[in-house]
């Protein structure tokens, strides 16, 4: 995705591209990557060894070779702690509106209108709108995010919108404990 946010794609190169990402996330993750033979039988050998290497090194140039960005779920722990950390803080809340701001964040990976916040913007959205929604006495003071009022409100605006929208298939992604304290989600009573 960051490397589609930086550099126009030809059509016909979406399936390399994907075989590249595969071949740079297995050298990141596995011990025993797949060979660059096996991905490109994945391909029907519609590709070349040396097609798929020369697009291997643009990406890699594209994203500065940091192929590890944090994610919105590394910014909800940060929050989740940074919440804790304060005086009077409730674990009981953090641990709701954690698990709650997850399940947003997940529908939020799924509607292409959210890849212009960032992921910390995301996650501080989704961590105040759970507080919001589940009518927390203590909720997280936005202001740790860095983000302006404005941008927090915009952003927690169209996750409202988005919740509201898929108040059915929420709950399907909370643990019950929390979806039943969320009467106001189909099936969360």
């Amino acid at each position: 995705d960051r490397f589609l946010a930086t550099t126009p794609v030809a059509a016909d190169c979406f399936q390399l591209l994907g075989v590249t990402a595969l071949l740079l996330a297995c050298k990141q993750v596995e011990v025993h990557p797949p060979s660059v033979k096996q991905l490109l039988a994945l391909c029907c050998d519609a590709f070349s060894r040396q097609q798929l290497c020369n697009l291997e090194c643009i990406v890699l140039h594209k994203l500065g070779f940091n192929l590890a960005a944090p994610t919105v779920c590394f910014f909800l722990e940060h929050f989740t702690r940074v919440r804790l950390e304060a005086p009077g803080a409730d674990p009981g809340e953090a641990a709701d509106a954690g698990s709650l701001a997850r399940g947003v964040a997940e529908l939020s990976l799924a509607d292409y209108a959210f890849t212009k916040y960032a992921p910390s913007l995301l996650a501080a959205g989704s961590l105040g709108l759970a507080d919001r929604l589940l009518r927390h006495r203590r909720p997280l003071d936005l202001r740790v995010s860095g983000y302006r009022q404005r941008h927090l409100r915009d952003c927690m605006a169209e996750l409202r919108l988005l919740v509201s929208l898929n108040e059915a298939a929420l709950p399907l992604v909370l643990p019950a404990e929390v979806a039943r304290k969320c009467p106001w989600l189909c099936g969360g009573g």
